[in-house]
């Protein structure tokens, strides 16, 4: 299992509209097709957080992403509500958050 945290920014008030568009995608195969297995969408003030664990590699996942029309959609559909957190964004791997520490009570 590989986990992902990505950043950005969202306006509290748009919690609810990004959730439905989430909901509209997971409803496809998409989240199968990328390999999503959980998905966690936080909101701290002004900033947006999304938790999701893929099956494989993120940087797979996201290249599988990118080609597929359902992933493009609902980056369509979240556009009016997450902007980017970092100015120089170029692609949904400059959102994600680097991980500097871990600890598990379990073998991984």
């Amino acid at each position: 299992m590989d986990q992902t945290m990505i950043i950005a920014r969202m306006a509290p008030d748009h919690a609810e509209d990004v959730a439905a568009a989430f909901g509209r995608h997971d409803a496809t195969s998409a989240p199968y097709e990328i390999g999503v297995l959980r998905r966690s969408l936080y909101q701290f003030h002004g900033i947006y957080v999304h938790l999701v664990d893929f099956d494989r590699p993120a940087a797979e996942a996201m290249r599988i992403a990118q080609s597929l029309p359902a992933f493009r959609a609902v980056s369509e559909d979240l556009k009016p509500y997450i902007e980017a957190y970092d100015p120089g964004w170029r692609s949904p791997q400059d959102a994600m958050a680097r991980r500097f520490y871990h600890w598990t009570s379990s073998p991984e």
